[in-house]
């Protein structure tokens, strides 16, 4: 009896450690996640020192804050901050010119690729919409 309460306690615990976990988000899906399901005012053109640059390749990401330039509704110079309070230009090798011409939709730039196989966003998270009112729950019905 006590070798048969052994083997189904194992087995039990040997299934539950063997259950797949979901894929772990990283900074830019959980950012896009937060744009996504509140959505995001338009940026207008300007400079706008409170971005996040994310830096894609595979799942692994980082998010750095720094600054934008946006002219004509698009992404003319993008840098990220440094930790003496300095900015630093995001230079990169593009492929096929991936960083021209990149617009901002929800937030969230166009995706520019470098020939490195990275992705490249910037993200406005001060322009995303503040959470939406959630309806509330009725009381459930009295003895009166």
């Amino acid at each position: 009896m006590k070798k048969l309460l052994l083997s189904a306690s194992l087995l039990f615990t040997l299934n539950f450690t063997a259950q797949e976990k979901g894929p772990e988000l990283n900074c830019y899906n959980k950012w896009a996640a937060k744009f996504e399901d509140r959505g995001a005012e338009d940026v207008k053109d300007g400079v706008y020192e409170d971005v996040i640059v994310t830096n894609r390749q595979g799942a692994k990401a980082t998010c750095n804050n720094g600054k934008a330039e946006v002219k004509n509704g698009k992404i003319t110079h993008f840098y990220i901050l440094l930790n003496d309070g300095t900015h630093e230009e995001v230079k990169k090798t593009w492929k096929n010119k991936s960083n021209e011409n990149v617009t901002v939709i929800n937030g969230i730039s166009k995706s520019m690729f470098t020939v490195h196989g990275e992705l490249i966003n910037v993200l406005w998270p001060n322009k995303i919409k503040p959470k939406k009112a959630k309806p509330t729950n009725a009381p459930d019905p009295t003895d009166d």
